[in-house]
């Protein structure tokens, strides 16, 4: 895959990256207006945590670090690739049944487990009650990563990329359906994630098969590919799990005061928007990309294409992280701020956004610098980094929260992530040339920053004029629009002047439809 088709294909998963991230917030405005930051939410957000923990060992984390190197090298080389992703779906689902069914029965001990402080209040039993409702998503969701996993180790993102959509389209509307019908929301809240989880498996299966990835469930084999790639996703759902106990360790120390998780969790929502478009994306076209080139020798082109997707991470993820920064309240107060969430919901949110921005350019950086790892079938090392990341946030988390209070994880998670990213780029030292970034890389970075700067500057003094408007309700969100859509203008007319990028090479990225991105 050439680096303009790299490109290409990260546009393709980032755009329906960012539809479901847009309807993401929209579920949160949502959830936020309809039930509000309370037991009801925080429940909730314990228990859909639950899933999505184990979903970073058994779907995106673990899997795509294991099976996507193999199966995209099998793939280059004609080595039976679809013999050895039978043989994993099967190995999978035997895993995913066993660790549901325990879920299930052993649902409050998780529940302690991870959210500790809602022991003794209403919080608990509603948590156990939503957490057994909702666990089952993480059979259907891992599934759904596999086939996911082989439709991009194909050079086809697109379906693969919008079956998280399904997720928010099904809950906003059984919220609806709920407030219409005048029923308890937080149940047709609860209740339309395992059914999200089925469509969601039913778009990629559907996909795969008219992409010639043909899979049937059968009995597990346990062949020497399947020890081998047990031995690649062992250390890195590990490594996944680390990060997830970094989550956790947040929660725990939010759950002992009121209201805090959820907006840690609201504040979590709207930084992972960025995240989702720029890092998410690139990771899952940069892995295989690499896997490849690595199976043909292709050094050259795999330093292009890792430095092309750092350069295009870092031009969307800076400006983006500005902004969080210098505007949160405006952000928060218009989108979440109406129902049963006030203003001091909103400044607390806010608080929190503003903290996650600062880290959410060393969120991006691992996406890509983890393929490096992973795309060699690496795993212990990003393992043994996490590691390392973990006990810095658990100390961070915990040794600060008796003395700033909830906002406590945030800072922690901020710092851990840029530990993290220093790490990475230590280890990355010793893989070759293939993991230096490129001159044009340096060049443009300080661009980038440049323009960033500008970019906050002009922001500042843009929701200065407009903060009269902002305050009023019937006109608010056209205010917020034009305060983005000006910051968006100044940024790319700054970016184009001080050449952080240049115009003509976004046009040909979207002019061009490459075959390997449908």
């Amino acid at each position: 895959m050439k680096p303009i088709r790299l490109i290409a294909g990260v546009m393709t998963v980032g755009f329906w990256t960012l539809a479901s991230r847009i309807l993401g917030v929209a579920r949160e405005i949502i959830i936020l207006a309809l039930i509000g930051p309370g037991p009801m939410m925080d429940a909730f957000v314990a228990a859909f945590r639950l899933p999505n923990m184990f979903r970073r060992f058994f779907a995106e984390g673990a899997f795509n670090a294991a099976f996507v190197p193999i199966f995209s090298k099998k793939l280059e080389a004609d080595e039976q690739p679809l013999e050895f992703a039978r043989d994993a779906l099967n190995g999978l689902a035997l895993v995913l049944l066993v660790l549901t069914g325990a879920a299930l029965v052993f649902m409050p001990a998780l529940v302690w487990a991870t959210a500790g402080g809602f022991g003794g209040d209403a919080r608990f039993d509603l948590t156990v009650g939503y957490g057994r409702i909702v666990f089952p998503y993480i059979f259907l969701i891992s599934l759904a990563a596999l086939f996911s996993g082989a439709l991009n180790a194909k050079g086809h993102f697109a379906a693969a990329a919008a079956a998280p959509v399904f997720l928010n389209i099904l809950v906003i509307g059984a919220m609806i359906a709920g407030h219409v019908l005048g029923g308890e929301i937080i149940l047709w809240l609860v209740w339309a994630v395992p059914f999200a989880g089925i469509a969601q498996l039913a778009l990629v299966w559907v996909a795969a098969e008219r992409a010639g990835i043909t899979l049937r469930p059968g009995r597990p084999r346990l062949t020497p590919e399947m020890k081998r790639l047990v031995r690649v996703a062992v250390p890195a759902a590990l490594a996944g799990g680390v990060m997830q106990i970094n989550l956790l360790v947040g929660q725990q120390v939010a759950s002992h005061f009121d209201k805090a998780v959820g907006w840690l969790y609201s504040a979590d929502r709207l930084y992972q928007l960025p995240l989702g478009v720029v890092g998410i994306a690139v990771g899952i076209v940069l892995l295989p990309d690499l896997s490849r080139r690595l199976k043909a020798q292709d050094d050259a082109g795999g330093r292009a294409a890792f430095s092309r997707a750092g350069e295009l991470s870092l031009a969307l993820t800076i400006p983006a992280s500005v902004a969080l920064v210098v505007i949160p309240l405006p952000l928060v107060s218009v989108l979440f701020e109406r129902g049963a969430t006030g203003a001091s919901d909103s400044a607390a949110i806010a608080l929190a956004v503003a903290i996650y921005g600062l880290g959410l350019p060393s969120f991006v950086l691992q996406k890509v610098l983890q393929p490096l790892f992973f795309a060699r079938e690496d795993t212990k090392s990003p393992f043994r980094y996490a590691v390392w990341s973990m006990i810095v946030n658990a100390a961070l988390a915990i040794g600060l929260a008796p003395v700033l209070g909830w906002y406590a994880p945030a800072i922690a998670t901020t710092v851990a992530g840029w530990m993290m990213v220093l790490f990475l780029a230590r280890g990355a030292r010793g893989l070759g040339s293939v993991a230096r970034f490129d001159a044009r890389f340096a060049d443009r970075l300080w661009r980038i920053c440049a323009a960033s700067v500008v970019m906050g500057v002009a922001l500042w003094g843009a929701h200065q004029v407009l903060t009269p408007w902002l305050a009023l309700p019937w006109i608010r969100g056209l205010a917020l629009t034009l305060l983005i859509a000006f910051g968006i203008l100044v940024y790319g007319l700054a970016g184009q002047m001080l050449g952080a990028f240049r115009l003509s090479e976004i046009k040909g990225v979207v002019r061009r439809n490459p075959r390997g991105t449908s």
